[in-house]
């Protein structure tokens, strides 16, 4: 009896979101409310921000 093991993309991918879960940006309340504001002032471009 021999255990499967998993394809190689599965483990890929895995490794993947793990890694874009843990370097997620996290902003506070100030700085999304400044987002904001300075998106609705139309100064810079929505990807500057």
């Amino acid at each position: 009896m021999s255990q499967k093991s998993l394809p190689e993309t599965t483990s890929g991918e895995r490794l993947i979101r793990d890694i874009r879960r843990a370097t997620r940006r996290q902003y506070s309340a100030e700085e999304k409310i400044r987002i904001v504001l300075d998106g609705l002032r139309g100064e810079s471009s929505i990807a500057e921000l």
